[in-house]
Order: structure tokens, then C-alpha cells, then sequence
């Protein structure tokens, strides 16, 4: 058995596609792909948080087709654009708005919002959230697992502490500029200097 996280699935919403520039041409095709990207990670007796914002949609029945679609017992962290139909789902196997979990030793909190300080953000605790759709300048410790962010699919604690060891690039200098001004001057001096002369010549002597 293993835990997963995501967040920000917004199933049936179609503006996602848009706003967030996620890489399809249509609603249908981008709701059958974060399903199929789920359950190629995701198995049977897997848990899986879910962050919030799953869907916004009223229709019941749309929300039970695509909560039986997804492997694994889930639990909904509440988001502001979970609809009565998503939070009246008899599918979750929980439903909160703020989850503290113990994983390999270290205190996990849950929300579906990003946090400025959390509990025991000083002594380690990890701050996991969603809603910014991975546009928010992160806190150390803190992770958002919006599908925006993490390709469309849940993804396990240790993927997430190793996204931000991946995510650091290396910076390669760059020959320092020259300031604008000092640039200025320097080619006005280049076109206005005149050539050096050269020495006169001595004059001849008569015989």
C-alpha cells in the first residue's frame, strides 16, 4: 500500500484548459487523461490525498462517474471550488479540511492553501497544499502538488522531496555588462579620437 497526494484536478472545467495551459484540446480528452494518469500510478489499495478543487461542477452524477473511474481509497482535503456535489460523496473514504500525517518519521500538514507558518514549520514539519497551480515562490518545506505541477498524476512523499533537489538548476555566469553609460562614452571615443600624427620629419641639412 502507498499514500499519494495531488490536487486541483477541477474535473469538467473546462476554463482550466485555458488559465492554466494545460495541454489539451478539449474537456472530455483532458478529464480521460488525468483518469488514465492516476491509475497508471495508482493502485487498488492505494490512499490518496486529494487537495482540493477536484471538481466545481453541480451534477452528482458526473462526480460519482469520475470518483469510481479513479483507482485507490481517496480522501478530500476541501478547496474553495469543491462544489455540494463533491463534498456530499458518500466515494471518500474522508473528507477534511486540515489532515496531519506522520510519513517516514516527519510531520506532514495538509491543506488545500499554501501556509506562511505552520505546525512545527521550525522543527521540519512539511507544508503540503495545493490551489496556487505551482505559481507561488515556495516556503522551505513547503510543496505544492497541484497536477499543474507534478504532470498531470498523484505523486508519493518521496517524489515530492525530490522534485525540489531535481528543480534546482545550475547558474552559469555571464560575461559582466558593460553599463549604458560607460558604453556611450566608450564608443564616442571611439569615433571621435583622431589618429595619432606622425613625427615630423628633420630637415635637411644644405650643402
Amino acid at each position: 500500500m502507498a499514500v499519494f497526494f495531488t490536487s486541483d484536478t477541477h474535473f469538467g472545467d473546462a476554463r482550466r484548459i485555458r488559465i492554466d495551459k494545460r495541454p489539451f484540446k478539449t474537456i472530455g480528452e483532458h478529464d480521460a487523461a488525468l483518469i488514465a494518469r492516476w491509475n497508471e500510478v495508482v493502485g487498488p489499495d492505494d490512499d490518496v490525498y486529494h487537495l482540493g478543487d477536484f471538481a466545481v461542477t453541480m451534477d452528482a452524477v458526473a462526480v460519482e462517474a469520475w470518483l469510481a473511474a479513479l483507482n485507490g481509497r481517496k480522501h478530500l482535503i476541501v478547496g474553495n471550488n469543491d462544489s455540494p456535489a463533491v463534498t456530499g460523496s458518500s466515494a471518500w473514504a474522508s473528507i477534511s479540511h486540515y489532515v496531519e500525517l506522520v510519513i517516514d518519521g516527519r510531520l506532514v500538514v495538509l491543506c488545500h492553501y499554501p501556509f506562511r507558518t505552520w505546525h512545527r514549520s521550525a522543527k521540519g514539519a512539511i507544508d503540503i497544499h495545493g490551489h496556487s497551480h505551482g505559481k507561488l515562490k515556495e516556503l522551505p518545506r513547503q510543496y505544492d502538488v497541484g497536477i499543474d505541477v507534478f504532470d498531470y498524476r498523484p505523486v508519493t512523499f518521496a517524489e515530492i522531496l525530490a522534485s525540489r533537489r531535481r528543480g534546482k538548476k545550475a547558474v552559469i555566469a555571464k560575461p559582466a555588462k558593460q553599463p549604458r553609460k560607460a558604453a556611450r562614452k566608450s564608443a564616442v571615443a571611439k569615433k571621435t579620437a583622431k589618429p595619432a600624427k606622425r613625427p615630423a620629419r628633420p630637415a635637411k641639412k644644405r650643402k
